[in-house]
């Protein structure tokens, strides 16, 4: 047995071997509560990403110098400032200067550490949006209720516009092998109105709408022309408040991952899943009837590779 000196030595050791990580994270985590409260645009994760991965120089660099090294304009600069909320660079580097000085004094190799942390980060942030969204689906029925709804839509139309345009076609690709019509409209404009017009023409009821940030102004336009319509709007999107869903019938919003340059959709895609469920659910003969159809196509064409 230790006796009580060793065992207070021994947990000194250990107190100081779990503490120095945590201070040499600390930096990182100062920088990243900086930059994660705004909404960011891509160009200026781009930055954020930049002074994070090169605090300890990139803190000491002029406007010049630090807009050339990540590639992007002076102006790019000075609004990234403002939009972290400082009144300029000058201010926003005096901060980034007094967290740059304890981010010095760390072991070799904490550059590198800051680095693999920040996709750690990200893919922390996405845990916790679904954590968010399960705390959501403790009570179902407003996704059961909106999936058999979409499910009796005949057609169905399915928009995403710019970016939301890949969540959107994820959906319409799977609804088609349990819908019977499904209308995808990825273009915005006049096109996206025409298809709004159609489908509202040819009997359909519901639109599920995808907006993801940047939100477009075309979305808002394409959903107001869908109410005009007639048509009522289900949207998915990670913002409960604001013009697009005072616009939409039911709104169901989920965190984006936005530590990375680009947006990540981990909520939003689990989300969509539980719809495409609800819709299966909604009329279990026609699913089952459509589902082996498809595969019976499927093994005749030979639309898979063989496990």
């Amino acid at each position: 047995m230790p006796s009580p000196q060793q065992a207070r030595a021994q947990a000194s050791a250990i107190t100081s071997g779990k503490t120095a990580p945590e201070v040499e994270a600390a930096p990182a985590s100062q920088l990243r509560e900086l930059f994660d409260g705004p909404r960011l645009s891509p160009g200026q994760r781009r930055i954020a990403q930049y002074l994070i991965e090169h605090i300890t120089e990139a803190a000491f660099l002029s406007i010049t110098d630090l807009a050339d090294r990540v590639g992007v304009s002076q102006p790019s600069v000075t609004r990234f400032a403002a939009a972290v909320g400082f009144s300029g660079y000058p201010a926003l580097r005096e901060r980034l200067q007094a967290i740059a000085l304890s981010t010095l004094a760390s072991a070799p190799g904490t550059a590198e550490e800051n680095r693999s942390n920040e996709l750690q980060a990200a893919v922390d942030a996405e845990i916790a949006n679904l954590e968010n969204l399960r705390r959501d689906f403790a009570d179902p029925d407003r996704v059961i209720e909106v999936g058999r709804s979409l499910s009796r839509s005949t057609p169905l139309t399915v928009l995403g516009l710019r970016i939301s345009g890949s969540l959107a076609e994820y959906f319409a690709y799977a609804a088609r092998r349990i819908h019977p019509d499904v209308r995808l409209v990825t273009r915005g404009g006049s096109t996206a109105y025409d298809a709004l017009l159609q489908s509202r023409g040819a009997g359909g009821t519901w639109v599920l709408a995808f907006s993801m940030p940047r939100h477009a102004q075309e979305t808002l336009t394409a959903v107001q022309v869908a109410r005009r319509a007639g048509l009522r709007v289900a949207l998915i999107t990670d913002l409960a408040l604001g013009p697009l869903a005072d616009e939409a019938d039911i709104t169901f919003a989920t965190g984006t991952g936005s530590r990375l340059v680009f947006d990540s959709y981990a909520g939003p895609a689990v989300l969509s899943a539980a719809l495409l469920q609800a819709m299966t659910d909604a009329d279990p003969e026609r699913t089952q009837g459509r589902l082996e159809e498809y595969e019976q196509g499927a093994d005749l064409h030979q639309f898979f590779l063989r496990d």
